[in-house]
């Protein structure tokens, strides 16, 4: 009788041994995997198969309307692992059961690019703790019924890795999972096709290093050096790297900087036809030895170029993907107070087969970047530069009518190009409603943050909150006075988390109150309708408003219909095509969408009661 191992292999071994023959033409490393694959899972803890057996049984688990995420630093939230353990109690109080912890790999401080750049894959950072303490976490989350995600950065490693200082010193086995050129003439050919991710803070795509005279690919920093996925020993190590990791309890994976792991001169070296080979192994690899995990893919590009990441429905890459665009949509939106292009971009998601799920949320460790449809915007008149800077203006506060206080990231004065920073609360208006102690203001500004909240609950996909968004918390302007933050604006929401807020988590006098019970309320509604699974037809609706967004959802007998105001202006609508009672989800009150009040900056759940 087949083991459970060797029941899965055979599933996907012909697959998996095409794909890396063609990619890499060797036996020998084909067959050194496999043995690896078996010897990682042997090496699984009995808890971990048997989560294992249980989620191959229910294999869309993820896909449940129960599950609602949160991302937090772990020093930001509570000092290290085990403190995260101790704060359990206070994640169940916000509903949350899919925890995403940011990047707590090993790294060196002073180039660390917030954890990005790792030196040691099988360690943890110590002043967060261990990887007993790690496992101890994920035990903890698993007996509470929290799912656990971390980072896993797949396109470079620090220069601090052992891989990197053998390579430093002229090892040419190891020289050989980078990019090192002795002259300038090849790089030269790649900086004629490959964008640049940071053109201020950190131009070029390549490092010279005088002491080992060779130039380094560092698509992101100097101090990041990229991996060579050409040579097969990379791929298989930093496999074992991921079951590793995987071993240690994780549910979910996040693969960071997909796009990019594959180099090839004369291309701009971004989503190439192996980057996908690559994923579709790696996620028939945790198919195999780990069935419980799943991946999600970090894809920070145009909606044409996130959705081949899913890969097909036949033979699929990422589980899930960050819905990006909708996100910066939704910013811009907030600024043009004109929902058409996010009606457009939501559209556009619901068309997919319901099988490509997206992970959505407001705001997360990074910047926003004005990603948007420019293309489309301009048949509206809206030029992209002149926007972009419409943008930057709006969300510091520098423009007629905006609340918002956020900074700018990557600001580049030559192309007028700029990113924006700022917490969920902020650039809602709550900050400067605290600070000017206007309570109309307040109160405004919480409505107005709990509308967005409501809007991306409701979009399709699972919902993934940041930490301290739940608690209303504002930009944290102390990284200012840190030497080594200064200079990065993005450590304005990245601050510690204020646990002196949580007291006033139940007091609905309190704006931290009002958008923590909000949140919960929204959450229960998820969790306990059908309507909102990622199995409903999920529709925008016309509402002759442009200031208005209205979002239908249906399924197995129930219908939902979401309006959400993007202005400072009281509205009503009606819907004639949808007649019939409705009931406030929130409040039971009846309603009719005829003439429907809808206040400014506000939203209703509705529910169809009768027809």
């Amino acid at each position: 009788m087949k083991t459970d191992f060797e029941r899965r292999l055979a599933r996907h071994i012909d697959e998996l041994r095409w794909l890396y023959m063609e990619l890499y033409g060797n036996d020998a490393m084909f067959a050194e995997l496999c043995d690896n694959l078996r010897r990682f899972a042997e090496e699984r803890s009995n808890p971990l198969k048997k989560r294992d057996l249980a989620r191959e049984a229910d294999p869309e688990w993820y896909k449940s309307n129960d599950l609602t995420g949160m991302m937090l630093y772990i020093d930001n939230f509570a000092g290290d692992l085990n403190g995260v353990r101790k704060k359990l109690p206070y994640i169940e109080q916000t509903g949350v059961n899919l925890l995403h912890l940011m990047p707590f790999l090993d790294t060196v401080p002073e180039r660390s690019d917030g954890g990005y750049a790792v030196a040691d894959f099988r360690a943890v950072r110590p002043d967060l703790g261990t990887m007993d303490d790690l496992e101890k976490l994920a035990s903890a989350c698993h007996k509470k019924g929290i799912s656990l995600c971390m980072d896993f950065v797949m396109n470079h490693t620090s220069q601090d890795h052992e891989w990197a200082k053998k390579a430093r010193q002229g090892d040419g086995e190891y020289m050989s999972r980078y990019f090192f050129f002795d002259s300038w003439s090849i790089p030269a050919e790649y900086e004629k096709t490959v964008p640049q991710v940071f053109p201020t803070t950190a131009p070029g795509n390549f490092t010279w290093l005088d002491d080992c005279q060779h130039f380094v690919m560092t698509s992101f920093y100097p101090y990041q050096w990229d991996l060579n996925y050409r040579n097969p020993r990379v791929f298989n190590e930093m496999m074992y790297n991921f079951l590793f990791l995987a071993n240690r309890g994780m549910d979910m994976i996040r693969i960071d900087a997909v796009p990019y792991i594959w180099k090839e001169l004369g291309t701009d070296c971004r989503n190439l036809p192996q980057v996908h080979t690559i994923v579709r192994m790696m996620r028939m690899i945790g198919e195999i030895v780990c069935p419980s995990v799943i991946l999600l893919g970090e894809v920070v590009m145009e909606p044409v170029k996130v959705v081949p990441y899913f890969g097909t429905v036949e033979k699929p890459e990422c589980h899930l993907l960050y819905n990006v665009t909708t996100m910066c949509t939704t910013w811009h939106t907030v600024a043009t107070r004109d929902t058409r292009l996010l009606r457009r971009q939501l559209d556009t998601v619901n068309a997919l087969p319901k099988e490509y799920v997206f992970l959505n949320y407001l705001r997360c460790h990074d910047d926003i970047g004005w990603g948007l449809d420019y293309g489309w915007l301009k048949n509206f008149g809206i030029e992209e530069k002149a926007h972009k800077k419409f943008l930057s203006q709006w969300f510091q506060g520098h423009w007629e009518g905006s609340v918002s206080r956020g900074e700018l990231y990557n600001d580049d004065p030559a192309s007028g190009d700029a990113r924006q920073c700022g917490t969920t609360a902020s650039l809602c208006g709550i900050e400067k409603a605290g600070f000017e102690n206007d309570p109309e203001a307040m109160e405004q500004a919480v409505r107005f943050d709990l509308t967005l909240h409501a809007m991306m609950f409701m979009q399709t996909g699972l919902p993934l909150l940041y930490s301290g968004d739940e608690l209303a918390q504002v930009n944290d302007y102390s990284y200012k006075n840190d030497p080594k933050k200064a200079e990065d604006s993005r450590y304005l929401h990245r601050g510690r988390f204020r646990w002196e807020l949580e007291g006033r988590a139940h007091d609905l006098s309190t704006p931290e109150g009002q958008v923590f019970c909000g949140l919960n309320a929204l959450g229960a509604l998820r969790k306990t309708n059908p309507a909102f699974g990622t199995g409903a037809d999920v529709w925008t609706l016309d509402t002759g408003d442009d200031g208005l967004l209205a979002i239908g959802r249906y399924f197995e007998g129930q219908k939902i219909i979401g309006v959400f105001n993007f202005t400072p202006w009281d509205k009503k609508v009606t819907f004639s095509h949808d007649p019939g009672e409705f009931t406030d989800m929130l409040t039971g009150a009846p309603h009719i969408l005829q003439d429907l009040p809808v206040p400014s900056y506000g939203f209703y759940y509705l529910e169809q009661t009768q027809i």
